[in-house]
């Protein structure tokens, strides 16, 4: 009933229990035209975004074991449950893009939608006031591998500062680290105790004798004694191992000093994250681009390894995410990393199971 197909096809390809096409007296073919044309009702996007609830919809069902013929038609008091669970984790606005799929997709097959429209419409309405304050902010759009390239183009490789910059960005990337793990507060607060350092790096091979970057976080705001981040070779512009080898090159940072500093006269000079983040920002506006901010970087990673079938538990893992954790971060940026999951339907789904709230 449930295959697995792109979110825009989900309307459309999910079927009920008890869909016209099983129960019509019309030939198959006459009711096959009829969801044919009414698919057109809907836009593609209206489509996609309806897929996403028609999923959500669904995954609330399973967690309460609800049987497939108990679905569709759809009670007022499952709708009136399904909106309550979500209310204050989602916004009202996506809540109410979700029901709305659910009762397309009941149209779309034939299954009469009849719900005590005042009771639905008055927990939609709780719904937006209850959206949470995290998401009527201004969404932090992710960095993408197009991106960073975008701002790498608008560095030059051979000014300390720029070099600096680079291999922090690339280094922060693909380790899905936060900014602040690989710069500095301010230019005197650098602490060896507390600071990355060019010997807290080593080299070490995977089981697959893939060669990896490890960096020794000494103290990070999850733990006192300090985490592990790494990465590996990548292909193309965005590659950290050749940041890093042209940072030292141009750089040479000291060995007990804070890895990304840069050649300042005489001396060596801390990357403060006030500095890093200024940096890009003037990148970002050279190469005609709208800034985006610090943490984006850690969002766009995610993204990234998601993309690339990365699978979650690995994902958590590199980004040091204890489980509860990694369900909250997806659920708090649901409406930045979901658009770009929507082509790939395994995924999707497991990141909407990973992100829906969990059963109260």
């Amino acid at each position: 009933l449930h295959p697995h197909c792109p979110a825009k096809d989900r309307l459309r390809l999910w079927l009920p229990s008890n869909p016209r096409l099983a129960t019509t007296s019309l030939p198959h073919a006459d009711a096959q035209q009829i969801q044919n044309v009414m698919i057109h009702a809907w836009a593609r996007s209206t489509q996609e975004t309806y897929g996403s609830g028609i999923l959500a919809y669904h995954i609330y069902c399973d967690s309460k074991s609800i049987a497939e013929d108990l679905r569709a038609p759809a009670s007022s008091e499952l709708v009136s449950a399904f909106i309550s669970d979500l209310a204050g984790c989602y916004s009202g606005k996506t809540i109410t893009g979700y029901v709305h799929g659910v009762r397309a997709w009941h149209i779309l097959h034939g299954i009469k939608w009849s719900l005590e429209e005042d009771q639905i419409d008055a927990l939609l309405k709780a719904a937006k006031n209850l959206t949470p304050a995290s998401s009527k902010r201004r969404k932090r759009q992710p960095y993408t591998i197009n991106f960073i390239t975008n701002l790498l183009q608008k560095l030059n490789p051979d000014d300390p500062i720029d070099a600096a910059v680079a291999s922090c960005l690339t280094t922060a990337f693909y380790s899905i680290a936060r900014a602040g793990e690989f710069t500095i507060p301010n230019l005197t607060s650098f602490d060896p105790a507390a600071h990355v350092k060019r010997s807290d790096i080593r080299h070490k091979k995977d089981r697959n004798g893939l060669d990896t970057t490890v960096f020794h976080l000494p103290r990070t705001k999850m733990s006192h004694n300090g985490e592990d981040v790494f990465w590996a070779k990548q292909q193309g512009i965005t590659d950290p191992e050749a940041a890093l080898e042209n940072h030292f090159r141009v750089n040479d940072p000291p060995h007990q000093g804070a890895l990304f500093s840069y050649r300042c006269k005489n001396t060596h000079r801390p990357l403060t994250k006030a500095k890093f983040i200024s940096r890009l920002t003037q990148a970002a506006k050279d190469a005609g681009l709208n800034p985006l901010q610090g943490h984006a970087i850690r969002i766009g990673a995610t993204l990234e390894y998601l993309l690339r079938n990365v699978p979650f538990d690995v994902v958590k893992t590199m980004g040091r995410w204890a489980s509860d954790a990694f369900q909250l971060y997806l659920c708090n940026h649901a409406q930045i990393l979901a658009p770009y999951l929507q082509d790939n339907p395994a995924i999707q789904n497991e990141y909407l199971r990973l992100s829906m709230p969990r059963v109260r």
